[in-house]
């Protein structure tokens, strides 16, 4: 199980993250980046499999500056409250916030490796756009929502990505997918997986939309493809 540690404080408030490390102690690190319902039971519990498989995880707590350590249900009244986080992120303060992060993690002795980013949904748009960050080696985005809204910064990205795209997602669409990618492949070495007939949020298995198959099959692409650049 990881433990909730301090990355930094500015007044009262602390920008926290989760923190999980691996059984042997160390290992490359991976910027785990949350949904926007928050670091939450789900999203902790990703930091810790992923521990499991030797890395050292560190699941930013994205909202703080508007409410410390958000961790809502999948509901109705815990997606209202989510999406009323989501409308009030500065995306650029994010950013910067989300770059305090990986000098936290990268500051770890027992971060021996490469560092990587990793996010689902309002996560995996953000682990997109720090993929113009020299220190990171690799971004993981499953079902990156908004990604259309930057294009401008795909000439900046650095690092190799992979995308994992729902066949059937309202909120990025197969013809914004299909729009997006010859520009980031033009750009840097970026791969994309499409599960077909899946929705937006397969990987979750609190939620409805969630394949349990689709879900097994892309974290063995994620590990595969971390272990080749982390």
């Amino acid at each position: 199980m990881g433990q909730w540690v301090a990355i930094r404080q500015e007044d009262q408030n602390v920008f926290s993250g989760y923190l999980a490390v691996p059984p042997k102690g160390y290992g490359p690190g991976l910027l785990l980046l949350q949904e926007i319902w928050g670091v939450n039971p789900h999203i902790r519990s990703l930091a810790d499999q992923y521990a499991a498989d030797g890395y050292v995880v560190l699941a930013p707590d994205v909202f703080w500056r508007q409410q410390n350590r958000v961790a809502l249900e999948y509901s109705q009244v815990g997606t209202e409250q989510a999406y009323r986080h989501y409308g009030a992120l500065d995306f650029v303060q994010t950013a910067q916030d989300l770059a305090a992060a990986i000098e936290h993690l990268s500051a770890y002795p027992i971060v021996q490796g490469g560092i990587g980013a990793m996010g689902f949904c309002l996560g995996g748009r953000l682990a997109v756009l720090l993929g113009a960050d020299r220190r990171l080696s690799a971004v993981v985005s499953y079902y990156g929502s908004g990604l259309g809204n930057h294009q401008d910064l795909i000439p900046d990205l650095k690092c190799p990505l992979l995308f994992h795209f729902a066949g059937d997602d309202h909120l990025i669409p197969l013809s914004e997918v299909d729009a997006l990618m010859p520009q980031i492949q033009a750009t840097v070495e970026a791969t994309h997986f499409i599960y077909d007939g899946q929705k937006h949020g397969f990987n979750c298995p609190e939620r409805a939309s969630y394949s349990q198959r689709s879900a097994a099959l892309a974290k063995a692409r994620t590990l595969e493809f971390l272990s080749r650049h982390l």
